[in-house]
This record gives C-alpha cells, sequence and structure tokens, in this order.
C-alpha cells in the first residue's frame, strides 16, 4: 500500500498575514523530506497542518489513497491519521516510566511492542526509568521510541534537535539516520539547519515567506539552486558578476563552466570548495590577499581579498595557507548556476 504524503495547493493565513501561499509537496513512500526553511517561513505551521493541529484555509492533503482534507469539507481527526510526531520540546511525560511513555497509544500489555522500540532506539533496559534521569539525547530517543510504537503511518518531527548541545546534536542526528532508515517509515521534518536538512533528507523543500522556492534531492539543491537567495541560503557560496558567452562566463577567477549555457551579464554561483589558492611562484602571479583564516579540522574556510576589490570564500584542505598571504585564486569546479 502507498504511503507517500501529498499536500496540494496549501494556503494558510493568521489574520491579515499569509503564512503559506500555494505550497504544494509531494514524498514518496519510506522516503525522508526535510522541510527548511528560515523562521517565519511557514514550515511549523506546515507540519502542523499535516498533523491535523492547524487547519488550511484551502488545499488537500493524502496519505496514499487516504484524504487527511481538502476543499469540499473533508477532514480527518489527528488521532485517526496514522501519524507519529516527535515535538521540539519532546513532550515526554515526567510522572511516567520511560516504558509508560512508550506504551502511551498503545494497547494496553502490550509490553514486547514496548521493550522492541527500545531496543530499536537504544534504550534497550531502560523501560522502569524516569525522564528526570535522562540526558537530552535520551529523552529524543524516548519520544521516538513513542511515535514509532505504533507503526505509524508517517512520522513528524519538528526541529527535532534544537534543544541540543552542538555535540550531542551531530552524534544523535546520527543514529536518528539510521533509525529512520532501518525503520523505513515515511518522515517529514522541519528545520532551519541546512546541515541537518542535508544529511537527514532524501527531498530538500525550501520555503521562504510560506511559498516552496525548490524541492529536490540535496546534491541538485546544493550545486542547481534554482535562484539566488536559494543558494545563499542552502550553504556558503560566492555570488560573482560574470559575462556569459555561451557554455562558459568570464569572472574575476577566470573562465567558469555553466550548467545552462547563456549570453550577457550575469550573476555566477561559485561554491567555497570549487575555488583553489595557490603560492606565489616564478610561474603563478599572485592576485588576492588573505584575510581570514578558520581552520575546521576536515578543511580550512579562508576569506580572501581579490586585487580587484572582490571578496571571496574558499575552502581549502590543507592548513599551509596564512593571514596575510599573496595567493592565486583559480576555479576549479564544476559547471556551476547562473542566474541573469
Amino acid at each position: 500500500m502507498d504511503l507517500g504524503v501529498s499536500l496540494v495547493g496549501i494556503t494558510k493565513r493568521f489574520g491579515d498575514t499569509l503564512v503559506l501561499d500555494g505550497v504544494d509537496v509531494s514524498v514518496p513512500q519510506g522516503s525522508t523530506c526535510a522541510v527548511l526553511g528560515p523562521s517565519g517561513s511557514g514550515k511549523t505551521t506546515l507540519l502542523r497542518i499535516l498533523a491535523g493541529l492547524e487547519r488550511a484555509d484551502s488545499g488537500s492533503g493524502t496519505i496514499g489513497d487516504t484524504i487527511l482534507f481538502d476543499d469540499r469539507g473533508t477532514w480527518l481527526a489527528p488521532e485517526h491519521r496514522g501519524l507519529g510526531m516527535v515535538f521540539q520540546d519532546y513532550a515526554v511525560f515526567p510522572h511516567m516510566t520511560v516504558g509508560g511513555n512508550v506504551q502511551y497509544g498503545l494497547p494496553k500489555g502490550n509490553t514486547a511492542r514496548v521493550a522492541e522500540v527500545l531496543e530499536m532506539v537504544g534504550l534497550g533496559g531502560f523501560e522502569s526509568r524516569r525522564p528526570g534521569t535522562l540526558s537530552g539525547g535520551q529523552l529524543q530517543r524516548v519520544a521516538l521510541a513513542r511515535a514509532l510504537a505504533p507503526n505509524p503511518a508517517v512520522l513528524l518531527l519538528d526541529e527535532p534537535f534544537s534543544n541540543l548541545d552542538v555535540a550531542l546534536r551531530v552524534r544523535v542526528r546520527s543514529d536518528m539516520h539510521r533509525l529512520l532508515t532501518a525503520a523505513g517509515v515515511t518522515t517529514v521534518f522541519v528545520t532551519h539547519d541546512q546541515e541537518e536538512a542535508f544529511v537527514l533528507g532524501d527531498l530538500v523543500v525550501v520555503l521562504r515567506e510560506g511559498r516552496v522556492m525548490q524541492a529536490a534531492d540535496p546534491h541538485t539543491l546544493y550545486h542547481e539552486p534554482a535562484d539566488v537567495w536559494t543558494a545563499g541560503f542552502v550553504g556558503e557560496v560566492n555570488l560573482l558578476d560574470g559575462v556569459a558567452h555561451g557554455s562558459h562566463a568570464a569572472t574575476t577567477v577566470g573562465e567558469v563552466p555553466l550548467c545552462v549555457s547563456a549570453f550577457g551579464e550575469l550573476t555566477v554561483v561559485i561554491r567555497p570548495e570549487a575555488l583553489s589558492l595557490a603560492a606565489l611562484t616564478a610561474t603563478n602571479a599572485a592576485d588576492a590577499t588573505v584575510e581570514v583564516v578558520e581552520f575546521y579540522g576536515h578543511d580550512t574556510m579562508c576569506d580572501v581579498v581579490h586585487d580587484s576589490g572582490v571578496r571571496l570564500k574558499v575552502r581549502v584542505r590543507e592548513h599551509s595557507t596564512r593571514r596575510g598571504d599573496r595567493v592565486a585564486v583559480s576555479y576549479i569546479g564544476g559547471p556551476a548556476a547562473a542566474f541573469a
């Protein structure tokens, strides 16, 4: 049975404020969809409409062949939608044990399923523990186990890592990725964090001011953004003026191949890792100065000022570059997106 999610033409106002403006989202069965956007973009409202916690002003929603709501008055109550939800603050019941929290929503006495899902999320044997004795990462796993226990058709996650510190967030995110893959449940989660969206999402839907800017897999979204705003929102970017002459454009950093042939003036989207820095040699004339060096372990981000006055971000793997170095900047990436 198809358990994919389809939202079509979703519109929602709060007073005079248009929060969602004709949003379409289609999530294939068994995949994970990240709804990514800045604060106020409408992403949480969209999730709440899917959950049945808000009503859309117009539009329709389905899970497979089941209509959740539509413009003809169909409305399926939240408890009948077959959804599991993990809230931003986990909403774990503090007066219940871990086992009691997971048991909530299951037929009484189904201890085998409680043990099964706790084992799945790495909390086997925690049934008698109290939420107050658990870490933030463990609480999130309890909330996830409770949501998965009834075998939901669709799992909804609202900013699932926002309450965790940075180090714990990375570890829990990896665990969550593994768990969602193993469970095979269709998942929709909202986040403002591009890295989270790219790590977990098979599909990423970018919202801005209640509209879908682009919906694509992470690789396409990063390398072939739909517009300049999306390019900047989903990662570090250099936006360079260029003059296109077919398959290439002349820019400050030299000739850059284009994803789509064009002619005339345009803005070229260049990711930091698509640039390289070379030290001054007898055959290599320097044309820029390194202003800031940020070392991240796995790579180094350099802020570089080109002699033309253009500022560039360049990501390099080696850590030999120093502040004040004179360097030559060149383009080493593949075809780039560009917009007139």
